[in-house]
This record gives structure tokens, sequence and C-alpha cells, in this order.
């Protein structure tokens, strides 16, 4: 099967020692669910995760996703700040081929945006490759409000971009990797990619 050919695959997993065991629901997962469900106009499915915060869990968990989901996104949330408890940077690098730092200093900034606590974030973004797949691993924060903040970045009243999202980036990076081709609705958050990269629509 082509990349062309392939529906976008997502994996989310949700990084909690108290929602796991059932302390409290969850909010990452639905929040994560909701939000591509808005934004992308392309045909994707999904696979989910709830972990404890145990590093070796969430290598686990994220290898699992790429190598035999062969999902193309991978998406954490939760357990990036510096207790000794939050551990899903540390994973993530461990699992990587390539570390994508970008991501995490514009995660950051948009948060900053907000509280000055942002910059005790550690969120990282990698490439995971096998010999004949690849995915982007993104970690996110935790709390509902700020994954939404995070991936579609800032606006004003009008509607107007005054601070990037981070997924404007995700779909060119998807295709560099191998991926399918992502589409989203531009209300929510506009793709950016060079105009050597944009497929025209063929007309009905």
């Amino acid at each position: 099967m082509t990349a062309d050919a392939e529906q976008l695959k997502i994996g989310l997993v949700s990084v909690s020692d108290r929602a796991s065991a059932g302390v409290y629901e969850d909010q990452g997962l639905p929040a994560l669910q909701e939000w591509f469900g808005k934004a992308l106009g392309t045909t994707w499915s999904m696979t989910t995760r709830l972990i404890p915060d145990e590093r070796a869990a969430i290598e686990q968990a994220l290898i699992a996703l790429v190598d035999e989901e062969r999902c193309h996104l991978v998406i954490t949330t939760g357990g990036t700040g510096p207790s000794r408890r939050d551990v899903t940077p540390e994973a993530t690098l461990a699992v990587a081929t390539k570390e994508m730092p970008g991501f995490g200093e514009q995660m950051r900034q948009i948060s900053l945006q907000f509280v000055p606590t942002a910059i005790l974030s550690r969120q990282v973004a990698v490439i995971r490759e096998t010999v004949d797949h690849a995915a982007l691993i993104l970690n996110l924060p935790g709390q509902p409000k700020s994954i939404r903040e995070t991936l579609e970045g800032l606006k004003d009243a009008e509607g107007k971009q005054l601070v990037a999202g981070i997924f404007a980036a995700v779909p060119y990076c998807i295709d560099l990797i191998g991926g399918p081709y992502i589409e989203t609705h531009e209300t929510v958050c506009k793709v950016f990619r060079p105009k050597s990269a944009i497929r025209v629509k063929n007309p009905a």
C-alpha cells in the first residue's frame, strides 16, 4: 500500500498514575479525540492507551504504536513536568531515531503567553523509524485547554493567527517521512506546506 492509499493512523497516549488507576477520569484522551475530530479533513483512525507514569510502560506503548500498529503520528499527554514521576520525555527520547527540537520550543512559546511556569515544561518531539515505516511522536501538556492551545496556537477575536500552533507543521513533517497526505479544516488549523508540496484536488 502506498502512502497515498494509506489511511492516517494516530496513536493517543495519556500518561497519568491516578487516571490509569481509576482515581479520576482521564481528560487528555477525550480532549485529543475532540480536537482531531474537529480539525482533520482527512479520514483517520485512532488507537488509544491510558498508562501510568512508568518509563518502561511509556516506551513499550510508543514502540507498539509505531512498530506494530503502524501509526503515522503518536501524541502523548501528561508527564512532562519536573517532578520525579514525570518521565514521558525520557521515554520518548529513548525510542527515537531523530529529535525534532523545534516542536518543543514552539510549545513552550505558546504556553508562555499564558503562564510563566510553562518554562518548566519539558515536552519533546521525535521521529521513530523502522525498516519500512516512520512516525512523528509529540509530547503535549495534560490539560485540555493547553492541548488545544498547543495544537491550534493563538488567535485574536477576528480569528487572525497571532502565534502558530504546532499542528500547522505536522502534515508536512508526515509528508517528509513517507506518511499519508493530511488535510485540515482551516477554520481550526491551517496547514503550512511549501508550494511545491501542495496537492491540487482533482475537479469532481
